[in-house]
C-alpha cells in the first residue's frame, strides 16, 4: 500500500509535548475546530510536506528520541497513521504519545481509530475547551483532556488515566 502522511512540521528535541526530550510531529488535518485552538492552521488536510510512513520512521530513528504525534489531529489520517505507529514500535521501540480531539471512548469504539493507538503508549484525549483552559496542567491545554495509559486501558476495557505525568 502506497500511503502518505500530510505533515506540517517536525520539531526535534522538544519538551512541551510529553515528558523528556522528544521528536514532535505535527500532522495536517483536523475537523474538531476547537474554539481557541493554538494551531488552527493545522485544520487543513493539506500539509507542508508529504512523507510515507517508512520515510518518516527513518527520520524518527535518526533522532533517537521518544515520539509525539500531534497536529491537527493525527487520527484524521487514521489508515496511514496506523502504519506509522506500528512501524515506529517495530523498528525503534520508542515511547509514543498521541494527541487527539476524540475521547478515548470514541477511539476504542471506532475500529480504524483503535488500530492507530494499539502501538501508542499514551493518548492525550479530548477536544481543547477554552472554558476549561488551564495553563497549570502538564502536557494538555484544558482540564477535560486526559492522559490515557493505552496498554492498561486496553487490558481492562476502561480508560486508565495517568494522574501524575511527572512520574513518567
Amino acid at each position: 500500500m502506497n500511503t502518505t502522511l500530510q505533515l506540517l512540521r517536525i520539531i526535534h528535541g522538544t519538551s512541551v509535548d510529553g515528558p523528556h526530550l522528544r521528536t514532535s510531529i505535527y500532522f495536517a488535518g483536523c475537523d474538531h475546530a476547537c474554539p481557541g485552538c493554538h494551531n488552527p492552521q493545522s485544520w487543513s488536510p493539506r500539509g507542508e510536506m508529504e512523507l510515507t510512513p517508512e520515510a518518516l520512521v527513518d527520520i524518527i530513528a535518526r533522532e533517537d528520541l521518544p515520539v509525539t504525534l500531534t497536529g491537527g489531529d493525527p487520527l484524521f489520517q487514521a489508515e496511514a497513521m496506523a502504519q506509522l505507529t506500528r512501524l515506529i514500535k517495530q523498528r525503534t521501540g520508542y515511547n509514543i504519545w498521541l494527541y487527539t480531539g476524540y475521547t478515548w471512548e470514541t477511539v476504542v469504539a471506532t475500529p480504524r481509530l483503535l488500530e492507530v493507538v494499539r502501538d501508542v503508549d499514551v493518548v492525550v484525549d479530548g477536544p481543547f475547551m477554552l472554558a476549561k483552559r488551564d495553563t497549570s496542567l502538564l502536557f494538555r491545554g484544558s482540564s477535560n483532556q486526559r492522559l490515557i495509559d493505552v496498554a492498561a486501558s486496553l487490558a481492562i476495557g476502561n480508560a486508565v488515566v495517568i494522574e501524575d505525568p511527572r512520574s513518567l
